[in-house]
């Protein structure tokens, strides 16, 4: 008798429950070694994305690390379904070992074990690799789409924190029938009290002329809390010290504070881990979009802080008193020894200098350091 190695996956992206999709998995799995062995081992990775190498997958990798121990207690590998395992070129780059180390590999799409002298078998497997791709971007494909036509033409909230200025509120049963028997239900966008005063005030100094690290500052002064320090529980992965120039600026750059819902500002890519070593496999990579591929809703979806005129004339605005291109060699290297944040360049006596604009150090009865160039 046979003893079999199970290998199999689920992914966190395709809403399946991970148990239900290990049993099914595993009970193909059994169906076709019944008669010829029994399932002695098994490796089965949770929340792997089938993109993802078989190097950086925990289960997949264990079992590449126990073929070449010739005490690892199976005979061969048995999968549920090809495509839950090889994705584009894996099963190129994977089959060989088990070649190598002598380990069988059982499909159900061939009954049994693969051979590998067989073309017709290798044709198959790659043929379902390369169906794994193409199922993997008709999903995107489907989903992408379907989020822009509800983000252009019902406004709709899409799911993620909530801009600065803005907390979530309920806007009924969800859409889908089957989710709304659950108990499932549709958010929509309204003005934070606290919040909301404070973006209209970022706004207006901005078309006063003032420039990011000066407002930042400003709030600083005044001790208005920062968006991470003001909602803790959605930003715990940030310090709240204080605010930044590149706080304020990206809320003025954000255009839902125009109360039009706005979708696709950034998108995931998947690039090469190793340019050198393709068979690591893809990571994602969250990229901004160009405003063109912006998708905007046509109608108003929430309570507008500003104006579509005021925005616009916004992103138009410079801060007054800038007098040409300085140099700071510095610049993103220093911190402050108080607070740990980044310190800013300031022009001071014809020459650079670098100075924390955070107030920590201030508020503690302590004073920030200033660094000459």
């Amino acid at each position: 008798m046979v003893r079999f190695a199970f290998l199999g996956r689920v992914s966190t992206e395709d809403l399946q429950d991970p148990v239900a999709s290990r049993q099914w998995q595993l009970a193909r799995a059994e169906a076709l070694v019944a008669g010829h062995g029994r399932i002695v081992a098994e490796f089965f990775d949770v929340g792997q994305s089938r993109a993802v190498s078989w190097l950086r997958r925990p289960a997949s990798a264990r079992l590449l690390q126990a073929l070449e121990d010739r005490q690892r207690g199976f005979d061969a590998v048995v999968i549920g379904e090809p495509q839950r395992i090889f994705y584009d070129n894996q099963f190129g780059l994977v089959f060989p070992l088990f070649v190598h180390f002598k380990v069988a590999l059982w499909v159900p799409e061939v009954g049994g074990a693969l051979d590998p002298d067989s073309e017709a078998h290798c044709l198959i497997m790659a043929m379902y690799a390369g169906m794994s791709r193409a199922e993997r971007r008709r999903i995107q494909v489907r989903v992408r789409a379907a989020m822009a036509a509800q983000a252009e033409c019902e406004g709709r909230y899409l799911g993620g924190r909530p801009p600065y200025g803005y907390r979530l509120a309920d806007a009924g049963p969800h859409r889908n029938p089957v989710l709304a028997a659950l108990g499932a239900r549709c958010h929509r966008l309204e003005l934070d009290p606290q919040a909301a005063p404070v973006v209209e005030r970022i706004f207006a100094l901005r078309l006063d002329g003032w420039g990011g690290k000066r407002i930042a500052g400003a709030l600083n002064t005044d001790g208005v809390p920062c968006p991470s320090a003001h909602d803790r529980c959605r930003n715990r992965h940030r310090s709240g010290a204080g605010w930044t120039a590149g706080t304020v600026l990206s809320i003025l750059v954000n255009p839902r504070y125009t109360g039009h819902q706005v979708w696709n500002r950034q998108s995931r890519t998947d690039v090469l881990v190793d340019p050198h070593n393709v068979g690591l496999g893809t990571r994602p990579l969250m990229r901004w979009n160009r405003r063109a591929d912006w998708v905007i809703s046509r109608q108003i979806a929430h309570p507008a802080i500003v104006s579509v005129a005021d925005f616009e004339r916004a992103q138009h605005t410079r801060a007054e008193g800038t007098r040409g291109r300085r140099t700071y060699l510095l610049r993103g290297l220093l911190r402050c020894g108080f607070c740990g944040r980044r310190m800013q360049g300031a022009w001071n006596n014809g020459r650079a200098n670098y100075r924390c604009h955070h107030g920590r150090g201030e508020r503690r009865g302590l004073a920030c350091q200033r660094v000459g160039s």
